[in-house]
């Protein structure tokens, strides 16, 4: 098979797979909130978020700069494997091992504390996974890992549904999201080629040069992009907590569209980077910045138009006062998108460390925020703590990738892009008294049909993702 039949069949079996995975997501969150009701989907959202909190303060980036490292001739790809595995090993199981420990400091219930022991051990396989999805990414298999977390998913609602259904309550329902972690990382490690456990001091080192910059970053990143859901709880009642946790699933949704798209481009960009190729860079850049923007926008505006219904149908009646935050909440995602193209384009071109001051800064200034404004205006505090967080460090990463790398994205695209969703939301709107299953296919339809008459992404541009050769 061709390369670039081989990258091809990777993208789309990861759209597909991605689609499946969010929908089943949708099901269990569905699940939950009518199983536990209100106050306890708000125990579920705060021990969730304690967990994501150290989760991304945890991650260091292995996934990025794993697959930067073995998509380079630099090591034996089977050592450098070997390594990359055993450093996030012990990383995981000494950090994501111990640090949830400290929820035992924290005055929350004691149901919340138990759930954090329980699920600890879901959030070490994710680190794990980190490793195995890069080498894929790598090798083009990535259909194997969107197997591996379908099989987790409907183990999840297969379990979620088991432990509803007889009532088994709060904690055997946090215990399913563990149990479905370990299917998900068992098959992964099931379909990796054979490796040991190996420290070897140069790769290892090697390693850590590329590391640290991007563990730093991300560090900083988990304390403006989780710190909310960690001190929220601190200040409110738990049926607030579980309205912000139940509108950020949906927010978590359109942030992994993000992260998928620029896990496929980040190779491409490094790639004409490291080889000086100056206007394959900037294509790809271009690419990157359109791809998100021709995605995300219309899934923030069909949002926002319809944010209660969508809440009163992923979660039930008792969420439709989510609606209001989702609203506020979905805005963010413009920062978000900014942030992900330009955050990834300085891993790109090797700059994380210029670019280190921006998630320290803005760290400091979103805990500050959250600590003067949730207490006084709540949930809503938060959101808009978290809108100017994600705007501050999308601006400024656009504006130090302009100044290191030189580029700057055309923005007649983006202009085709708010022109459509404008005219999408107007139907939404007008449409708004039927049924999501009509008005969410009605809306996709007609952005669809619309980006293709506007070539908002041209044949050519697809073609210059799909004939990337490394």
């Amino acid at each position: 098979m061709s390369q670039t039949k081989q990258i091809y069949q990777n993208t789309v079996v990861q759209l597909v797979g991605k689609i499946i995975s969010t929908i089943l997501g949708l099901a269990v969150v569905a699940i939950m909130a009518r199983s536990l009701g209100v106050e306890k989907f708000g125990w579920y959202a705060t021990a969730t978020g304690f967990l994501q909190f150290i989760g991304i303060f945890c991650d260091f980036g292995f996934t990025v700069v794993s697959a930067n490292m073995l998509s380079r001739p630099d090591f034996d790809k089977k050592a450098l494997f070997n390594n990359l595995f055993t450093l996030r090993l012990i990383t995981a199981f000494l950090l994501q091992g111990l640090l949830p420990v400290t929820i035992l400091f924290f005055p929350y219930p004691i149901e919340i504390k138990l759930a954090v022991a329980i699920t600890a051990l879901s959030f070490i396989n994710t680190s794990i996974n980190q490793v195995f999805i890069a080498a894929l990414q790598t090798k083009l298999k990535m259909y194997l890992q969107s197997i591996g977390e379908i099989i987790g998913r409907v183990v999840l609602v297969v379990g979620a549904l088991f432990v509803a259904q007889n009532n088994f309550g709060f904690l055997p329902m946090m215990a399913i999201i563990t149990l479905a972690s370990f299917f998900y990382t068992g098959y992964l490690w099931y379909k990796s080629e054979s490796f040991k456990l190996q420290l070897d001091k140069t790769i290892s080192r090697a390693i850590f040069i590329q590391l640290w910059p991007t563990a730093l970053a991300v560090i900083f990143n988990a304390i403006y992009l989780q710190g909310d859901r960690v001190i929220l709880p601190l200040y409110v009642p738990q049926a607030d907590v579980a309205f912000y946790g139940a509108a950020y699933r949906v927010l978590d949704i359109v942030i992994q569209v993000s992260s998928m798209v620029m896990g496929i481009m980040t190779p491409l960009l490094a790639f004409t980077w490291a080889r000086k190729l100056s206007e394959d860079f900037r294509k790809n850049a271009q690419l990157s910045f359109d791809l998100l923007m021709t995605l995300l926008i219309p899934m923030v505006c069909g949002a926002f138009i319809l944010a209660e219904p969508l809440m009163r149908f992923v979660a039930g009646a008792d969420f439709a006062g989510a609606g209001k935050i989702l609203q506020i909440l979905i805005i963010s995602i413009f920062g978000v998108c900014f942030g992900m193209v330009f955050g990834h384009l300085a891993l790109a071109i090797n700059k994380q460390k210029q670019v280190f001051w921006i998630y320290l800064s803005d760290a400091i200034f979103s805990v500050i925020g959250y600590f003067i404004f949730i207490p006084k205006f709540g949930m809503y505090g938060a959101a808009y703590v978290t809108i100017f967080s994600e705007f501050y460090a999308g601006a400024l990463l656009l504006l130090m990738a302009f100044y290191y790398s030189g580029f700057f994205p055309k923005l007649f695209t983006l202009l085709k892009i708010l022109f459509l969703s404008c005219f999408m939301s107007i139907l939404l709107y007008n449409l708004r008294g039927e049924s999501l299953l009509i008005l969410v296919p009605a809306g996709a339809l007609f952005y669809t049909l619309g980006a293709v008459t506007l070539k908002i992404v041209s044949r050519e541009s697809l073609l210059q993702l799909f004939s990337f050769k490394n």
